[in-house]
């Protein structure tokens, strides 16, 4: 595993979206307490996925495509570069916001929508949160949306050998379990299309991503970092919302939701980042998978980076400075 562990100076650390996490259940129901007092997170996440990206400067897009048939949530955007012939490697884009809110227009993908600066074809992709359906759904959505467009990959003129999986907080849970469950089955949930097709990625960029929930609020006490969000063992956390029960009452269920459940010697190359003054994920949770995938994959498929003094999202992981480190091991995996 390389570690690198930057220092960078910012005058304001934007925060990020809420914490998310997977869950499980067969179902894929919503959950009974669908109506549930808003926090004062949820509303400032509300507040940055209304301030849509701005993707104005991309001649080439593909909107609201549908690649589902279990719900009209299930729509991605197709983003390809300006300048190049192509097939373009693809950059799956998945947003955060505790698998309870967040859009794939969201300010969070900017970093990945920069993607097509880079020679990158960028697919930003919905899924259906947890006031909708609870685990596997999120999840099996994703895996059915790299499928959709493998599956179409000469309309689109994409690369289908070269995708990677880049998501922060939720979406870096459901990009990190993208890529060590890409050749298990069991998550591939309601969704039949395509399934020709594997979901198997080339490569994972996880952005302080939740993978052990029932370890993070151990975690945020030993850390000293008071949580944001409150306690995840709670009934209304994120966490337990998207699982469908109290995570402490569904253990069985947690550990289906956790990417470290599917490491094999087959899974892609991680690029993972995490701020050490994140409130709403503990850095020891990027830590300790950083460990795991490095004990089964080898140093040179493992890249870990501590960005110091940074929360959840925001600035730090935006600069030109360290999307160059994004950039650089993208480039180096699958050009």
């Amino acid at each position: 595993m390389k570690k690198s562990i930057s220092t960078i100076l910012s005058m304001s650390l934007a925060m990020g979206l809420l914490a998310g996490c997977s869950s499980s259940s067969s179902k894929e129901t919503a959950p009974k307490n669908s109506e549930e007092t808003e926090t004062t997170q949820q509303a400032e996440t509300k507040q940055q996925v209304a301030e849509a990206i701005d993707t104005s400067f991309i001649k080439n897009k593909q909107l609201d495509v549908k690649y589902g048939s279990q719900s009209e949530t299930q729509k991605l955007d197709i983003y390809i570069p300006n300048e190049g012939e192509g097939p373009f490697p693809v950059i799956i884009a998945i947003h955060g916001g505790g698998f309870m809110q967040g859009d794939k227009t969201g300010t969070d993908l900017t970093a990945m929508i920069e993607g097509v600066n880079h020679g990158y074809a960028v697919v930003a992709v919905n899924y259906r949160l947890s006031g909708e359906a609870i685990f596997p759904a999120a999840i099996s959505d994703i895996k059915a949306a790299i499928r959709y467009v493998k599956a179409n990959a000469e309309e689109y003129n994409l690369d289908s050998e070269k995708v990677v999986a880049w998501g922060g907080s939720a979406g870096g849970n459901l990009a990190a379990l993208v890529g060590t469950s890409g050749d298990d089955d069991s998550l591939n949930g309601q969704n039949t299309e395509n399934m020709e097709y594997s979901s198997e990625v080339q490569a994972v960029v996880d952005w302080y991503g939740q993978i052990d929930f029932m370890k993070l609020d151990e975690q945020f006490t030993e850390s000293g970092i008071t949580p944001k969000i409150g306690e995840r063992s709670s009934d209304d956390s994120p966490e337990s919302k998207y699982i469908g029960g109290n995570i402490t009452e569904n253990i069985e269920e947690v550990e289906k939701a956790n990417p470290e459940t599917y490491i094999t010697k087959n899974d892609p190359a991680f690029f993972i980042q995490h701020g050490t003054a994140d409130p709403n994920v503990p850095t020891q949770q990027s830590i300790d998978f950083s460990e795991k995938l490095t004990d089964v994959l080898g140093d040179e498929k493992v890249e870990l980076t501590l960005l110091e003094g940074a929360v959840h999202g925001g600035e730090p992981f935006n600069s030109e400075e360290n999307l160059k480190e994004v950039f650089s091991f993208l480039n180096r995996v699958l050009k």
